[in-house]
């Protein structure tokens, strides 16, 4: 079963899921705020998807920890990955072949997990 790691009040993660939801696709749901991942967790995604894929500029999060203004090299947003969940990119999914998605976008949903 894939595993789908956000918040429930995000709007990405809102569409995610019912996307799923509509393909029949059965998730096992990890809440960050209920569940947060630790440093093992954001290793193995970096091994997948780029840092500035998961490293989420955009998000309230960055701008109230004024995190642009320290210039961060990958190991710099790395640790704050591991000690504030909130900064990551949601959703990250997990797929059954070991693959991980982040964001939220319709197309590559539909190939994914649609088959079309």
């Amino acid at each position: 079963m894939i595993k789908v790691y956000g918040i429930k009040t995000c709007g990405s993660v809102k569409k995610a899921l019912k996307f799923l939801e509509e393909c029949g696709v059965a998730y096992e749901f990890i809440d960050f705020k209920k569940s947060p991942v630790g440093c093992d967790k954001i290793e193995e995604w970096l091994k997948h998807v780029p840092m500035d894929k998961l490293f989420n500029t955009r998000g309230t999060k960055y701008r109230q920890l004024g995190l642009k203004n320290l210039n961060l090299d990958e190991e710099g947003k790395k640790e704050w990955l591991c000690k504030e969940n909130l900064l990551i990119k949601r959703p990250v999914i997990e797929l059954e072949n070991g693959d991980v998605v982040v964001g939220f976008d319709e197309e590559q949903y539909k190939e994914i997990f649609c088959g079309s």
